[in-house]
């Protein structure tokens, strides 16, 4: 008999995601001179690269995979694991414990931790320096060569380890989970090769037989701070590895809420040999962590996601700290936004509807590109979208996360039920909104939240606003005359980070790029705004949303080096003399100088009676 874990197992369809066949070739890099000299720095044949997205694993029953991800799922649930504090290798543990519960189930542990005090902290911040002055000397091949052999442990061996722990640990379904743990394989494959391209770049040079220009990469000077977030395993990762691949030492505070895949994430890079102290791993208070990182005279950058407000917090911090700073310290962040679908009338209203309820509803609306407002023309609204989109909204199963019918799973934990409960309230006192379904929650033994949509009739309300993070889909209602004047304030109110726009006319799509060109980072055309793939849509937003340093291309990578230009020069000259000067040159003057002796040439002491004329507007001499 097929146990319950087993049975919570999603089927999944194979993905039909699209294959990234990026064909990298050498460049401009096949025409440089080749120099004798030793290599201060590395170059890549890229011309037979290439590199494509990770498949997603169906999990069919009776699949292998499947049945180790059963396995792993016992594994989580009938222990719980001790997650330490790492240091350079060595492992730590402070004298009070936390535990990570399943948010759908919050009496079931799975983890244990503790919290690193201020001199933990301080110790690992000297550690830290301590690795990165030799990490950073590191060839760049035999990084690549780590990050590769990470790629396939985490693709294969760690890989249901992993999933297991992010569909417990974090409340995310199978598909979820899956997506998750391949984005996190496509970053360790893609980076790499986006370093080579880097790696690969010279400064013109005109003169080869002169002289030789270089660029060599290198880590910032100090440590890099990586605070990630709950809601993404891979990315969490990301945050503390793509600095550590450009030659910088990390201090990782994982989010207490995904300790034990975060955790899986760092041992599988150690297993594929990271020497230790490269980057640390460092459970924290979040208030504790920022005060000591931003405090230290040695801080390089700080690496987050998270909320715009914490975002501004960690800004302000470094702010009043700048003077004691050695450098400038990076600053890359990504703090969400208040995304949207935008519809015209044009627009297949099943596209609609469907790709809306995934946006908004998926994760339970906790991803950083969940839909949180859709605009709809009152030509569409009543008799083509509104009853589909309550109807299915409302027959969504909310459950635990290893269910096969479950659509999404409990919020992710107290403080965001609670926070999340206060906008339910809200919404139900505010005159201007209308709950068409949803609207309840639970915490009797999990964070449940029922996925809601409310009917908002003023935009200047804060529901249009805010970024909510929460399964809650605002709709907006605009007379199909009004369609500029509402892109328009749409445009002034959601600076966000990603955008969608619905429609078939392509007049009306030419003028939404238009419109909606400054306001969010990346715009999708009848497609809706989560999924973005590394490689394929790299992703972030500027604004108040975030930095815009787009994660999954080369100009994330570049945010994270301090490159050193080298200028080699074979055939120095001696002559200070610029020639129209009309000076000899040295070895002459050297020869002449006891016969010019006591002589004055004029002709080397003014330029002539005209040119002083013009220069001093008289024919005075210099004195």
């Amino acid at each position: 008999m097929m146990s319950k874990v087993a049975h919570g197992i999603v089927l999944n369809m194979r993905s039909g995601l699209l294959r990234l066949e990026a064909s990298v070739t050498g460049g401009l890099s096949a025409l440089r001179n080749k120099s004798r000299k030793p290599s201060l720095t590395e170059r890549f044949n890229l011309k037979e690269s290439s590199v494509s997205n990770e498949q997603l694993l169906t999990y069919e029953v009776g699949s292998k995979e499947r049945t180790d991800l059963e396995f792993a799922l016992l594994g989580i649930l009938n222990k719980v694991e001790p997650v330490p504090i790492v240091i350079d290798g060595q492992e730590y543990s402070a004298t009070e414990e936390f535990q990570q519960v399943l948010p759908y189930n919050f009496q079931q542990p799975i983890a244990r931790y503790s919290h690193a005090h201020r001199v933990l902290i301080n110790v690992a911040i000297e550690k830290t320096l301590q690795a990165q002055e030799e990490w950073d000397k590191t060839k760049l091949s035999e990084r690549i060569a780590i990050w590769e052999r990470a790629a396939k442990l985490i693709a294969g061996r760690y890989r249901t380890d992993i999933v297991a722990a992010t569909m417990l640990g974090q409340g995310k379904t199978l598909r979820q989970a899956e997506e998750d743990v391949a984005e996190l394989v496509d970053l360790m494959w893609i980076n790499p090769i986006f370093l080579r391209e880097l790696a690969n770049y010279e400064p013109i040079n005109d003169s080869p037989g002169a002289c030789r220009n270089l660029m060599r990469l290198r880590g910032l000077t100090g440590f890099v701070a990586a605070i990630s977030p709950f809601n993404y395993t891979g990315l969490a990762a990301n945050l503390a590895f793509m600095p550590a691949l450009m030659g910088n030492a990390v201090l990782w505070k994982p989010s207490d809420s995904a300790i034990l895949s975060n955790y899986y994430v760092f041992e599988a890079m150690r297993d594929a040999g990271l020497p230790n102290g490269v980057v640390n791993f460092l459970p924290a208070d979040e208030i504790t962590f920022a005060t000591e990182v931003t405090q230290h005279s040695k801080l390089a950058g700080i690496n987050f996601t998270g909320t715009s407000a914490v975002l501004k917090v960690l800004w302000q911090l470094v702010a009043s700290n700048l003077n004691f700073y050695e450098n400038y310290p990076r600053l890359v962040g990504e703090g969400g936004g208040k995304n949207f679908h935008f519809v015209h009338p044009s627009a297949d209203p099943d596209t609609v509807v469907a790709c809306t309820i995934r946006s908004a509803f998926e994760y339970a609306g906790q991803k950083c590109s969940s839909c949180s407002m859709l605009y709809v023309p009152e030509s569409l609204w009543k008799d083509q979208i509104m009853e589909p989109l309550v109807n299915t909204t409302a027959s969504l199963c909310v459950g635990h996360a290893t269910y096969c019918d479950c659509f999404c799973s409990a919020v992710i934990n107290r403080k965001a039920y609670d926070r999340i409960f206060m906008w339910l309230r809200y919404i139900t006192q505010s005159p201007s909104c209308e709950l068409l379904t949803g609207g309840t929650c639970n915490k009797q033994r999990g964070y449940y939240v029922d996925p809601t949509v409310v009917l908002v009739k003023d935009l200047d309300n804060i529901i249009c606003k805010e970024e909510l993070l929460a399964p809650i889909l605002g709709v907006y209602v605009y007379p199909d005359d009004q369609i500029e004047e509402t892109m328009a304030k749409v445009a002034e109110i959601n600076h966000g980070l990603i955008g969608a726009v619905f429609a078939r006319d392509k007049d009306f799509i030419t003028k939404a790029y238009a419109a909606f060109r400054s306001n969010v980072g990346n715009l999708n055309v009848n497609d809706k705004s989560t999924g973005s793939i590394v490689g394929q849509q790299p992703f972030g937003a500027g604004h108040m949303t975030g930095t815009s340093d787009k994660l999954g291309s080369p100009f994330s990578l570049l945010r994270w080096t301090s490159p050193q230009v080298i200028k080699e020069t074979y055939n120095a000259h001696g002559n200070i003399y610029y020639p129209f000067k009309q000076i000899p040159d040295q070895d002459e003057s050297l020869e002449k100088k006891d016969k010019h002796a006591g002589e004055m040439n004029s002709d080397a002491m003014y330029l002539g009676d005209n040119s002083l004329e013009a220069f001093n507007g008289d024919n005075k001499t210099i004195s």
